[in-house]
């Protein structure tokens, strides 16, 4: 039977890059040959960075294409980076795939689908990578049928009536207020709902709608979901589980010290808070965090500030502590070795955005959450930590300007740390998730194997 080729094209964030990564080490391991391929402007940053392992198999080769923008230009403005993908990249993909030679499947995630129409014209087979829940690619394939029924209005993108028909199985009593939420809020706005409506169809294209999750995590909306959702996560397991190291996907090089600042404190004593590669606190959010975790707090604290934080108007509260460095109380690194530290017997709680790639390492740390999501299907993921799997709370917002007080911060965590059904649970879904792995990997080994034997034919 012949290797397959296989050309991986994820959208340009930490987001999507990272759960394409450890599919590209999943797929070498099976003997696949792995494309990656990045825009120029991260390959850069992924040489640069000394702890982002890319090729350690001779079977993943990188490769890159210019997204079109500037060096300085703000890639964190995701309409801007979109338009310019979309003017440029689908131009100089066919010569990069005639250069290649023979590509049997391109793999894309959201946002990328135009290179499934070039994949299509060239006759080659296509898949989808989802980077999040399921649950949220359940809802996304529903908008067009909500448009149909009335459901959602197609041309402000406005709900406008209950569609908990769709989401009854998810037994959540607030579900259907946090996907109102996320579709009136925080997605379908202006021109990013109809790039999503356009984008949904362009999907369409694809075969396979891979799913970086696993049944036994989602089971209500895989029951109701289409015969072409396929779970085959967690890829950061399938990734590692011949590794006992996990594989660093960051644009950021990590720093491991806190592991041995880790190893200093008692277990289930710290509380670990990280809110992704994307999100950024406003000033007095960040002092309002700062304060509950030096001040309010009696327990030691791991916080990750990005170094980007800098250039979005963060100002640091001056003498709180020393947000360089550690100390016995707290201690601040610009990105961290996260699948370490959520494995590490002294994390206490997880202070987490809610990204599905946070999610699914804080499930498999056994951890409990305290869910601080931002934007996107960071509230679906919330709505699902909290009340689908109950392993974490959210916070409350307690004055006209949307700001989370002290008070209310250490109020949450005092409840999330002190309850032991919350614990107990976390401890379950982390047995649930490794059992899963083991042995034949259940859905999800089944579903990789059967796609890689369709990527053969």
């Amino acid at each position: 039977m012949k290797i397959p080729h296989l050309l991986l094209i994820p959208y340009p964030i930490l987001g999507h890059v990272n759960p394409f990564m450890q599919f590209s080490h999943v797929l070498a391991k099976h003997g696949c040959h792995v494309t990656f391929l990045s825009t120029e402007f991260n390959l850069k940053r992924i040489l640069n960075n000394n702890s982002f392992t890319c090729s350690s198999s001779e079977n993943i080769n990188l490769v890159s294409l210019p997204d079109g923008l500037d060096p300085e230009d703000d890639r964190s403005d995701f309409r801007k980076l979109l338009s310019s993908i979309k003017s440029t990249m689908p131009a100089l993909l066919p010569n990069l795939i005639q250069d290649i030679n023979k590509i049997d499947c391109i793999i894309v995630s959201i946002n990328m689908g135009w290179a499934l129409e070039i994949g299509r014209r060239m006759g080659i087979k296509a898949a989808l990578l989802w980077p999040s829940s399921a649950t949220v690619l359940a809802f996304c394939d529903s908008i067009n049928r909500l448009i149909h029924y009335g459901i959602i209005d197609s041309q402000s993108g406005n709900i406008t009536s209950a569609f908990n028909f769709l989401y009854s199985s998810l037994s959540s009593n607030n579900s259907l207020q946090i996907l109102y939420n996320f579709t009136l809020s925080r997605l379908a706005l202006g021109k990013t709902f109809d790039h999503l409506v356009q984008e949904m169809q362009t999907l369409k294209l694809a075969q396979w709608w891979l799913c970086n999750t696993m049944y036994e995590l989602e089971p209500q909306t895989f029951s109701i979901s289409p015969s072409t959702f396929s779970p085959i996560g967690p890829l950061m397991l399938l990734a590692s589980d011949q590794n006992p190291n996990p594989i660093p996907n960051s644009f950021w090089e990590e720093d491991s010290t806190c592991l041995q600042w880790l190893d200093q404190h008692p277990p289930q004593s710290v509380i670990y808070v990280s809110f992704g590669s994307i999100a950024v606190l406003k000033p007095k959010q960040f002092t309002e965090l700062a304060h509950a975790l030096h001040h309010l707090l009696d327990r030691p604290f791991l916080w990750v500030v990005r170094p980007s934080n800098n250039n979005n108007n963060v100002t640091y509260p001056q003498n709180e502590f020393e947000f360089k460095g550690s100390s016995s109380k707290g201690k601040i690194v610009g990105w961290a070795p996260q699948q370490k530290v959520l494995n590490h017997p002294s994390i206490a709680c997880f202070v987490s955005h809610c990204g599905w790639n946070s999610t699914i390492e804080g499930l498999c740390g056994g951890v409990p959450f305290l869910c601080w999501p931002f934007f996107s299907d960071q509230w679906v993921n919330k709505m699902l930590v909290c009340d689908l799997w109950k392993v974490g709370m959210g916070f409350e917002k307690e004055d006209d300007e949307e700001v989370i007080s002290r008070e209310e911060i250490k109020k949450k965590v005092e409840i999330v740390v002190g309850s032991e059904e919350i614990k107990s649970r976390s401890l379950k879904m982390k047995q649930l998730v490794l059992e899963n792995m083991r042995g034949d990997g259940g859905h999800s080994s089944r579903n990789l194997d059967n796609f890689i034997h369709w990527a053969q034919e």
